[in-house]
């Protein structure tokens, strides 16, 4: 069984939104198709409470985009976004949900950042995202979503590391930085996985 996991497509990751993400609106009508393919879509959703310390609003004399450190980790400090509730926490109105079968939400511990589907940063909490889908005998994971450098980064690699075969989608997912990603892929690709087009599938 294969799934595809949508990572945040949400509004505050598009154009007009408080962390966008260049060229983020672009990839929904693919993912809208691409969604047709699979009989398993997840999504998950960045959802965090406003005193998220990730927040760059919630730190003394810092700005968004200034690094920190957080339980020990490098923190990047964000503008406020996906705040639970908020119309920027609301997925895209132009992505299709009808075939989405489940929602896991992340990122609601306010001490520590959640990029992964499947745990947030320092791995001390799951969100039973790979319970899910053991359960429904997948064994293959197919991920789109944004950014492609961070969230869909992370999710691939702990689906990775949770035993998964992992694809994914690199034009049916944008990054915040065209360095990183690159980066994020050789990374990918050397623990295993697969860098494919959509072009694969449809």
């Amino acid at each position: 069984m294969k799934a595809l996991l949508l990572i945040d497509i949400q509004n505050d990751f598009i154009p007009g939104g408080a962390l966008a993400v260049p060229e983020g609106d672009q990839i929904i009508p693919l993912v809208n198709q691409l969604q047709q393919q699979f009989d398993l879509i997840v999504a998950t959703q960045d959802w965090h409470p406003a005193h998220h310390k990730s927040f760059a609003s919630n730190h003394e004399n810092k700005q968004p985009f200034d690094v920190t450190e957080l339980h020990g980790m490098e923190q990047v400090l964000w503008p406020d976004h996906c705040i639970q509730g908020t119309t920027g926490a609301a997925f895209a109105p132009q992505l299709d949900m009808h075939k989405v079968e489940a929602i896991f939400r992340k990122g609601m511990n306010p001490e520590i950042d959640s990029y992964s589907g499947f745990y947030d940063n320092g791995r001390l909490k799951s969100t039973s995202l790979t319970d899910y889908l053991r359960g429904k005998q997948v064994q293959e994971v197919y991920l789109a979503g944004l950014a492609a450098d961070y969230c869909v980064y992370f999710s691939a690699k702990d689906a990775l590391h949770e035993g998964f075969k992992v694809c994914f989608i690199e034009d049916a997912t944008r990054p915040i930085s065209a360095e990183g990603f690159e980066q994020a892929k050789a990374d990918i690709l050397s623990k295993g996985g697969s860098i494919i087009q959509s072009s694969l599938l449809l």
